[in-house]
């Protein structure tokens, strides 16, 4: 219970009388303020008078025959100078105490400082409320979700996997007491949304499940409490999308490796697929001659045919996921080196100085065949958070010790400072932009963003 000390109130045939303090006796209230009466009736008298008053009195009682005259004299000046100065110190003091008392009002809780993470965290609330779609649909009944930004409007939209699933991150992470939306409700939309040959797949990827996304809401499923029973024939469906034979060029890239990894590490953390998701992400890493010959990650995986070009984002990305899956698995030292490569990559970046280009937000296309027709191309626009990944990667275990082997726990601070700020700058009252207009507000980016400030408040914090 939050408790504040407020004055007692007067009332009645008391009113402006002042209330005693019921835990100090009025004798003791009176006797201690006789040292302050007495000074401030010294003060009134004046410094001059005061110290002469004493040099006179001593004058007076100091024996005559104190080696001279002028002994005496010299006594009784130093005593009384330095009574003076006592009074007008202590009269200076009981003058500031009341000026005090005056000015500084009854104190109250102190205002909330700017981007304060509750108030923030309302703002992000508040925003899923307003852009939650609630719909019914023949064949699958009610749905409450999300569509992929915050910002569409009109009717309500059709909510999407992908949209729903970060909406659920969000709602599991923000833990509201009220049930304006039912973290519930939102949970049995993602089964709905489930494909009829099983899996889940984003808005323009057809009618073929994908094994990022579908990672993806198996994760936010799994957070959610979801029946381990219902889990594992979802489980089992991702895991036979990862055959290179039905998704060679998926996993070839490093978007759609990471987020498989980052699913299935909360969906399924025994499954015997992580192991090679893992070597295939530590294999696809690449060295890059202009940061030290450090290991690090484009686009596309170093064992793919695409452009494995350094990227912070992919880097980041790829760091974060063998962070979690050394937690769950353990690593070797091979393995172990590779993801402190990365990070090392990552605050060479800190180091080169200038704009730290290296926080600028990104976006990528993954193209694969068409399933339904191999002649034509589906085509997945990926955008990426930049600052928010890099804050995640230099917030993992051990990346503080690293970084003290490799620029300094300063430099480290620093960065992670400054990627945290970008990532603040990019919200307004709890809602990330990516850009203006109905796609500009994504759900993805405001969990991405709320949770590296969360973590980055828990990070700093003393208590």
């Amino acid at each position: 219970m939050l408790r504040q000390d407020v004055p007692p109130q007067p009332s009645g045939a008391d009113h402006g009388v002042p209330v005693p303090d019921p835990e100090r006796p009025a004798s003791a209230a009176a006797w201690a303020s006789v040292p302050s009466r007495l000074l401030t009736w010294l003060g009134r008298l004046g410094v001059v008078a005061t110290a002469f008053a004493v040099f006179e009195a001593l004058l007076g009682v100091l024996p005559p025959n104190l080696t001279g005259e002028v002994a005496r004299y010299c006594v009784a000046a130093a005593a009384g100078f330095g009574v003076g100065a006592v009074v007008w110190l202590s009269a200076a003091l009981l003058r500031a105490r009341a000026a005090a008392a005056v000015e500084v009002p009854p104190p109250g809780p102190a205002p909330a400082p700017a981007g304060w993470l509750p108030e923030l965290m309302d703002g992000t609330y508040e925003a899923l409320q307003r852009g939650v779609s609630v719909i019914e649909v023949p064949g699958r009944g009610p749905l409450t979700g999300w569509p992929h930004s915050l910002a569409e409007s009109g009717p309500p939209v059709h909510p999407t996997a992908f949209g729903t699933a970060y909406g659920l991150h969000l709602l599991l992470d923000i833990a509201p007491y009220d049930g304006r939306i039912r973290a519930g409700e939102v949970a049995e939309t993602l089964w709905r949304l489930r494909l009829p040959g099983g899996g889940w797949a984003a808005r323009s990827q057809g009618s073929g499940a994908r094994p990022e996304v579908t990672a993806i809401v198996l994760g936010a499923l799994a957070r959610a409490g979801a029946d381990p029973r219902l889990l594992e024939a979802e489980i089992h469906s991702c895991e036979a999308l990862l055959d290179p034979d039905h998704d060679a060029p998926g996993l070839a890239n490093t978007y759609v490796v990471t987020n498989v990894l980052r699913g299935l590490l909360r969906a399924a953390p025994g499954s015997r697929s992580l192991g090679g998701l893992r070597e295939v992400l530590v294999n696809g890493a690449t060295a890059d001659p202009a940061r030290g010959g450090h290991r690090c990650w484009g686009a596309a995986l170093a064992t793919g045919h695409g452009n494995p070009a350094p990227s912070a984002a992919h880097t980041a990305r790829a760091v974060v996921a063998l962070d979690r899956a050394a937690r769950v698995l353990g690593e070797d030292a091979r393995q172990c080196a590779v993801r402190e490569e990365g990070l090392r990559w990552l605050l060479a970046g800190a180091v080169a100085g200038g704009a730290m280009p290296d926080l600028d937000n990104c976006q990528e296309e993954v193209r694969r065949p068409d399933q339904e027709d191999p002649l034509h191309q589906e085509l997945l626009s990926v955008r990426h958070f930049s600052a928010a990944w890099v804050a995640r990667a230099l917030m993992t275990d051990g990346a503080r010790r690293t970084a003290a082997e490799e620029v300094g726990p300063e430099a480290w601070e620093g960065y992670l400072a400054t990627a945290v700020a970008r990532v603040r700058s990019m919200q307004r009252g709890g809602v990330w932009r990516w850009e203006d207009g109905p796609m500009g507000h994504p759900v993805w980016m405001a969990y991405q963003g709320l949770s590296v400030l969360r973590r980055y408040a828990l990070l700093v914090h003393r208590p």
